[in-house]
C-alpha cells in the first residue's frame, strides 16, 4: 500500500456549495450574472489557441494590473485564483512548525492551506462577528510567519476599518507577512474600509490578494492576483506557482474585463448586487433574524445549533445556502427573483 502523509487523516475537507437540480444555489458567493458579451467573445477567441501553453508569466495581464493600480509590474503576481496565491504565499514564507495566524471563523481554505504546508494554524476567535485584530497581534511569537486578514471577512461579511487596520499593521513585526484577502473588495461601500493597495507603501510586509471570481464573474476560469508592498514577496509567489497555472482563456477574459467600458458595466452590476444586499438584510432583520451588516455579496445568519436544520429546511423549499454546522449560514446575494425565493423561505422559517 502506498505510504501517504499521516496529516491527511486529520486534514479538514473543503466543502463547496452544493448544486441541487431544480433549486437555486446561494451557497458559493457567485455572481448571478454571466461574463459580459465581449468577454465571452474573447474567451471563444482564446479557446482556439489552447493547443499552445499559456504565457507562464501572464505578462499582458500583469502589465494591465500594474497600469490600473499605479504600481510596478514586479509587485504583481497573477495566479489561479486568490486561494491559490494564498497557498503559494504560505509555501513561500512558512516552514514546518511555523505558525499562520488568522481569524476564525474565516475562509475555510485557510486551515487546509496551513496544514498541507506543515505549518500550524493559530485561529483567533471573532469578536461580535468581526476579526479581533488586537488578539491577533497578541498571538504573534517567534514562530509567526504570516497573518491573514480577510476583509470583508468570509463568511460573516463584516469588516475591519481604517484606523484599526492601520494600528494593527504598525504593531506587526516587519518580518511577519500580512496577507489582506480582499476577494470581495468591489462590494465594499463603507468609505471607512480602506483599499489595501493604499497601504502598501507604508507597509512593505503587506500583500493584497484579489480575484476575478466574484465581481467580475469569472469563477470558473480561476484567475486572481496579488499586489505586494515588497517586490520580493511577489517574486516568491511566482517561484511557488505551478507552471502554466493560469490558462490563456483566463488571462484573456481578465484582460477583457479590465477594459474601461467593461469595468463600467461590471461595476453597475456590482451596484445592483449591493442594492439587493441591503434589501435582503433589511428584510431579514424585520423578520427577527440576527444579521451583522455585510460589505460583501452575501449575508451571515449566526443561527448556532439551529443552523443545519434551518439550512435543510431552506433546501426543502428549493434554496441552497451554505451551512456551517453549529455556527451559522451564509447566503449569497443572487438575482431579484432568487432573493425573493430565499426571503420567502426565511420568512416561513423565522
Amino acid at each position: 500500500m502506498p505510504r501517504l502523509r499521516s496529516m491527511l487523516g486529520t486534514l479538514p475537507a473543503y466543502v463547496p456549495g452544493r448544486t441541487v437540480p431544480g433549486a437555486i444555489k446561494l451557497a458559493s458567493n457567485e455572481t448571478p450574472y454571466p461574463p459580459l458579451p465581449h468577454v465571452l467573445d474573447r474567451i471563444a477567441d482564446a479557446a482556439r489557441g489552447v493547443n499552445r501553453y499559456p504565457d507562464n508569466h501572464a505578462s499582458a495581464l500583469t502589465d494591465a494590473l500594474a497600469a490600473k493600480f499605479g504600481v510596478a509590474a514586479g509587485q504583481i503576481a497573477v495566479g489561479c485564483g486568490s486561494v491559490s496565491l494564498c497557498t503559494q504565499l504560505v509555501q513561500a514564507v512558512a516552514d514546518a512548525d511555523d505558525e499562520i495566524v488568522y481569524a476564525w471563523r474565516s475562509f475555510e481554505a485557510y486551515p487546509i492551506i496551513a496544514a498541507v504546508s506543515g505549518a500550524s494554524s493559530v485561529q483567533v476567535p471573532l469578536r461580535d462577528h468581526v476579526q479581533d485584530l488586537d488578539a491577533m497581534v497578541a498571538s504573534i511569537n517567534a514562530k509567526t510567519r504570516l497573518i491573514i486578514v480577510c476583509n470583508p471577512n468570509n463568511p460573516t461579511g463584516t469588516v475591519v476599518r481604517r484606523d484599526e487596520l492601520v494600528a494593527f499593521l504598525r504593531r506587526v513585526p516587519e518580518d511577519v507577512v500580512v496577507a489582506l484577502d480582499e476577494a470581495y473588495r468591489e462590494f465594499v461601500t463603507d468609505p471607512d474600509v480602506p483599499d489595501g493597495l493604499g497601504l502598501l507603501d507604508a507597509h512593505p510586509n503587506l500583500v493584497v490578494l484579489r480575484t476575478f471570481s466574484k465581481a467580475y464573474g469569472l469563477a470558473g476560469l480561476r484567475v486572481g492576483y496579488a499586489v505586494a508592498g515588497d517586490p520580493a514577496v511577489a517574486a516568491a509567489l511566482r517561484q511557488t506557482q505551478v507552471p502554466f497555472a493560469v490558462s490563456t482563456i483566463a488571462q484573456e477574459a481578465a484582460l477583457a474585463s479590465l477594459e474601461p467600458e467593461a469595468e463600467t458595466q461590471l461595476m453597475a452590476r456590482v451596484a445592483d448586487v449591493v442594492a439587493e444586499r441591503g434589501r435582503v438584510y433589511r428584510a431579514l432583520v424585520e423578520m427577527g433574524y440576527e444579521v451583522p451588516p455585510s460589505e460583501a455579496n452575501f449575508v451571515w445568519l449566526p443561527l448556532g445549533g439551529a443552523t443545519a436544520e434551518w439550512a435543510a429546511a431552506c433546501e426543502q423549499r428549493g434554496v441552497i445556502v451554505r451551512a456551517f454546522a453549529g455556527q451559522g449560514a451564509r447566503v449569497t446575494i443572487g438575482s431579484v427573483d432568487e432573493n425573493d425565493r430565499f426571503l420567502a423561505a426565511a420568512r416561513a422559517l423565522a
